[in-house]
């Protein structure tokens, strides 16, 4: 029986983040990405790979192990592992089985065991145990895909690449920089806005405030220099 005094629940309201209207034009699309780009640069001028890592190598598979996961849990696991010493050779001579009990406790541990053991073999026979640097030969690789490739392609190698990850997705499509339903398509339409200038940074600085701003479910609208800017800041 409910008290007399009681009062009914406010159902909780999902606020759609999205800009409304019409999508941008190219132009003003471009607008917006360069006057993002350049305040998040004057907030951060050399944007980090928050990816603990002391080779080419395990940065490829850390990358590798980021999918589903977060950076600060990937770390957790493989830095102890890492300033040991951590090779293809490594990987090798421990075998599948062993790998997989090491990372354990990262999502989809299995799957990701297994493809960290066959890409260091590859690696080993046919690379020199050295990362590949074009796209073809990364995306070759088993668990490496466009957006990991495109990580690496512009950590290590600073191609102008722009990896579309779940932040640098919601990001760029709240500031009305893309209307796409996938990564791929999306970053397509970056780089057709993005100057390539602001590139690979731009990835980073994407990715930052989505990770620490610009969040899913509560983002700290009040916290974000774009507010002026953003077609999405709720009024």
């Amino acid at each position: 029986m409910k008290s007399p005094n009681s009062r009914p629940r406010k159902k909780a309201v999902k606020r759609d983040f999205r800009p409304k209207g019409r999508p941008f034009s190219q132009a003003k699309r471009r607008e917006i990405a360069e006057k993002t780009i350049l305040r998040l640069r004057d907030l951060d001028p050399n944007p980090k790979c928050e990816l603990f890592y002391k080779t080419q190598f395990q940065l490829l598979v850390s990358v590798v192990l980021s999918a589903q996961t977060t950076d600060k849990m990937v770390n957790r696991v493989m830095e102890p592992i890492y300033r040991e010493g951590f090779t293809p050779e490594t990987v090798v001579s421990w075998g599948q089985e062993a790998l997989l009990e090491k990372i354990r406790t990262i999502g989809l541990a299995p799957t990701k065991a297994k493809n960290v053991f066959r890409l260091s073999q590859i690696l080993i026979d046919q690379h020199k145990s050295r990362v590949p640097k074009t796209k073809e030969e990364l995306e070759a690789l088993p668990g490496v895909g466009r957006k990991t490739a495109n990580v690496i392609l512009g950590e290590l190698f600073k191609h102008p690449t722009l990896a579309v990850d779940t932040h640098v997705y919601r990001v760029t499509m709240r500031l009305g920089l893309h209307v796409e339903a996938n990564a791929d398509k999306c970053e397509e339409q970056l780089l057709k806005v993005v100057n390539p200038k602001y590139l690979p940074a731009a990835h980073h600085w994407f990715i930052l405030l989505g990770r620490y701003t610009c969040k899913a479910i509560k983002p700290n609208c009040d916290a974000c220099q774009l507010t002026d800017i953003c077609p999405s800041y709720p009024v």
